[in-house]
C-alpha cells in the first residue's frame, strides 16, 4: 500500500503543485458613479463585481481624491501638490491611508485623520519628471515597499507601471490600454474605458492610485 501511494505521488507529479498565480484583469471606467461628480468606477473581469471607485465632489486639480473599495470604505487619499507658476521644482503628489482631510496653512499641508486608528500615515509619493513623460513613484509602507516608474504615450494611448530593481532591471508590474470590446475583442471602447493587467504580487490599491496619477499628467 506504501509502495502504491508513492508511486501514485510520482505518477501525479507537477500537477500536485498549486498554479502559478494569475495576473489580473480590471476594468476602469473613467467616470464617477454619482452625478455630476468627477472619479473612476473599477470592475473585475473575472465576475464583473466593482473593486473600487472614485467620487471626486469638488472637482479641479486642489481636490483630494479618495480611493474607495466597493462598500464605500476609503482605502487611499491621493493628494496632489500644488507647483509655484514658473517655478522649475517637480510637481508631486502625496498618499495617505484611510479618509484624510486636509487644508494648507503657511506653506505647509495639515492633515486631519476621519477615522479612529491614530494619525494618517504616508505609504507612496510621486514626483513628475520635468519635460518627460513619466513619474517616479516612491512606495514607503506597504508589503513590498520600493520604488516604481510610472511612464505613459498620449498618442499609442497606454500607461505602464515597473518595479525599479537595484540591478538597473525594471520590471512591469501593470499595463493599462484601451479596452477592446466586440465579438472579436478588436474594437476600440470609448476613451474612457481602460483595461488594467496588474501582475501578481503588485498591491491593486497602490496601483490604482498610481493609474490616478499618471491620468492627470495626460
Amino acid at each position: 500500500m506504501v509502495m502504491a501511494e508513492s508511486e501514485e505521488t510520482t505518477r501525479k507529479g507537477p500537477s500536485s503543485q498549486p498554479p502559478p498565480a494569475a495576473s489580473r484583469r480590471l476594468t476602469v471606467w473613467c467616470k464617477s458613479l454619482v452625478f455630476r461628480g468627477d472619479g473612476y468606477a473599477v470592475f473585475d473581469d473575472a465576475d464583473g463585481r466593482m473593486v473600487f471607485r472614485v467620487d471626486n465632489y469638488g472637482v479641479g486639480q486642489g481636490s483630494d481624491m479618495a480611493l474607495m473599495d466597493h462598500a464605500g470604505r476609503v482605502l487611499l487619499t491621493v493628494r496632489r501638490r500644488h507647483r509655484k507658476m514658473l517655478s522649475l521644482m517637480p510637481e508631486t503628489w502625496e498618499v495617505y491611508n484611510g479618509d484624510v482631510e486636509g487644508k494648507v496653512i503657511n506653506g505647509h499641508s495639515v492633515y486631519h485623520h476621519k477615522a479612529v486608528d491614530g494619525e494618517p500615515h504616508l505609504v507612496m509619493t510621486a514626483t513628475k519628471d520635468l519635460c518627460s513623460s513619466s513619474c517616479t513613484v516612491s512606495v514607503l509602507a506597504v508589503d513590498k515597499p520600493g520604488l516604481y516608474r510610472l511612464s505613459w504615450s498620449r498618442q499609442e494611448e497606454w500607461s505602464r507601471i515597473y518595479r525599479c530593481c537595484s540591478t538597473g532591471d525594471n520590471t512591469l508590474v501593470a499595463e493599462v490600454r484601451r479596452k477592446l470590446g466586440g465579438p472579436e475583442k478588436t474594437t476600440l471602447l470609448g476613451k474612457d474605458v481602460l483595461s488594467l493587467v496588474v501582475q501578481p504580487g503588485m498591491d491593486h490599491a497602490i496601483t490604482m492610485a498610481m493609474l490616478m496619477i499618471s491620468n492627470s499628467y495626460r
